[in-house]
Order: structure tokens, then C-alpha cells, then sequence
């Protein structure tokens, strides 16, 4: 046995301590999601602290518990509180939680962030569906020894973000008169927000908006056959001929005001999985 095959189930035998049940659906509840925390019918909460080889969050808009519930009858497990490059810890260490959740039944993977919008069109509060990803991080989670057992050496990365799911959330947006974008995200390290001129790079080379997470755990999904679906919220507008000084209290305040419009198209994404 692997020795992440082995962490793997030393965090599956306490996690089996509170609950046997499968839950096919997870969610990483990034900046601007807290809020889906009040829709789950929670039947279990661990402190990652209690959770071996867990990682803990360090930032402080980030919560640490994983969440063990329903959403309109559907099996979830979710993760309150992210972890992220900038905070020191390895691309595998980031990425583990979304190989317990593997474990305990997940087929389907929820994830949010926020984000700086560099489209023109966009503006502060709007939402993005991720349609695809530009990974700047300078790691992959994929790299070493590959465990046959999780997923195959070269994972085919052509539909990164689910389809099928893109297009239930379109559908739920238009029916509740939400507005929403389709666009492109990019990961940097950070945690210094971009100079005009990387912003100005970073429009050029394709991206709509530019964020520090999501891509790794998007990675290890899809290395183990998840369907993924990941939704951002702009929290400040990146337009380098314009650029502001922005600090993270505005970021975070600006994602909590666009938090429900978020939270209703995921909790009725949740309703329409099968």
C-alpha cells in the first residue's frame, strides 16, 4: 500500500467514526459561498484539526470544518474553508481532501472562488461559470509517482469543467434572472494581487479573470473521473488603464453581497443532479 493510500484511510477511519454513509456530491465552499453552509441539513461536522493529514486553513475569511448533510435530499459533503498555494502548502496537501471525498462517494465536485475580473464586460458582483483554466501556479498536484489506483498517468483535461453541469446552471440563472458569464479562469501564486502590466498579460493570453485556487483541486477531480463545476464571483474590477488600490476587506465584502445569487444557482444545481 501507497503511503497516500494509507493517509487516505486513516482519515477515512475517523471520518467513518461519525457517519457510513456515501455522499456523491462535494463542495469546496471558497470566498463567497460560506453562505450554502445555512441550506445543508447538517448531519455531521469534523474540524479538519481532528481530521489526520489534514491540512488547516490559515486565512481568516476561510472556516475549517468538513460538513456531512443534505441539500433538497442530495448527499453532500462539503468544505468549509479552502486551503491555498500562497499559504505554504504543498500542491498534494491542497489537493488531499478532494481524494478523501473520492472515498466517500463524491462523482460530482462543486467549487467557488473569487476572483478579479479582466474582461471588459465584466463588473464587480457578477458571476462567472468556469468553462476552462489556465494554470500560472508553476505546480501541478500530479506530479511524482502517479497511484494507479486514483487515476491515469495522463488525465485527459479537454472538458476540465463539466458541460452537462455548465449548462443546468445556465438554465437555472435564466430562470431566475440571474446574470451570468461564461469566461476563462487563470491561477497565479500570490497572494500580492497583479501589477498592471501582469494584469494587462494576463487579459492577452486568454484569461477573463484571475484568481489563486481552484485549478489544483480541479486537477486531482478530474484525475479521478469527478465532473466538475466551478462558479466565480468577481470582487473587483482589473482594468489596467483604470486600476485602483483595492485591500481584501473590500474583496471579501464584495463576494458576501453577491453570495445568494451564487448560493441559489448551486443549491438548485445540487437539486438537478442525477
Amino acid at each position: 500500500m501507497s503511503e497516500l493510500i494509507q493517509k487516505i484511510n486513516e482519515t477515512l477511519e475517523v471520518i467513518r467514526k461519525y457517519t457510513s454513509d456515501n455522499y456523491p456530491v462535494g463542495i469546496i465552499l471558497g470566498t463567497g459561498l460560506g453562505g450554502l453552509v445555512k441550506e445543508i441539513n447538517i448531519e455531521h461536522q469534523i474540524d479538519y484539526a481532528d481530521l489526520p493529514h489534514f491540512p488547516l486553513s490559515t486565512v481568516e475569511s476561510h472556516h475549517g470544518k468538513l460538513i456531512f448533510g443534505t441539500i433538497n435530499g442530495q448527499k453532500v459533503v462539503a468544505m468549509q474553508g479552502r486551503f491555498h498555494y500562497y499559504e505554504g502548502y504543498t500542491m498534494q496537501q491542497i489537493t488531499y481532501p478532494v481524494r478523501v471525498m473520492k472515498f466517500l462517494g463524491v462523482k460530482t465536485l462543486l467549487v467557488s472562488n473569487a476572483c478579479g475580473g479582466m474582461n471588459p464586460d465584466y463588473r464587480k458582483g457578477d458571476l462567472m461559470l468556469m468553462a476552462d483554466h489556465i494554470n500560472l501556479l508553476g505546480d501541478n498536484p500530479l506530479i511524482g509517482k502517479n497511484e494507479d489506483e486514483l487515476g491515469p498517468r495522463f488525465p485527459d483535461m479537454s472538458e476540465a469543467y463539466s458541460l452537462e453541469l455548465i449548462k443546468l446552471a445556465e438554465d437555472v440563472a435564466k430562470e431566475n434572472n440571474i446574470k451570468v458569464h461564461k469566461g476563462v479562469y487563470v491561477a497565479v501564486p500570490g497572494p500580492n494581487l497583479e501589477t498592471k502590466a501582469e494584469y494587462k498579460f494576463l487579459r492577452e493570453i486568454g484569461a477573463d479573470v484571475v484568481g489563486m485556487s481552484t485549478i489544483p483541486e480541479n486537477i486531482v477531480a478530474n484525475h479521478m473521473g469527478m465532473k466538475v463545476l466551478g462558479m466565480s464571483i468577481i470582487t473587483d474590477e482589473c482594468f489596467p488603464e483604470t486600476l485602483k488600490p483595492v485591500n481584501v476587506e473590500e474583496i471579501i465584502a464584495a463576494a458576501m453581497k453577491a453570495e445568494p445569487k451564487m448560493t441559489l444557482i448551486m443549491k438548485e444545481v445540487i437539486k438537478r443532479i442525477k
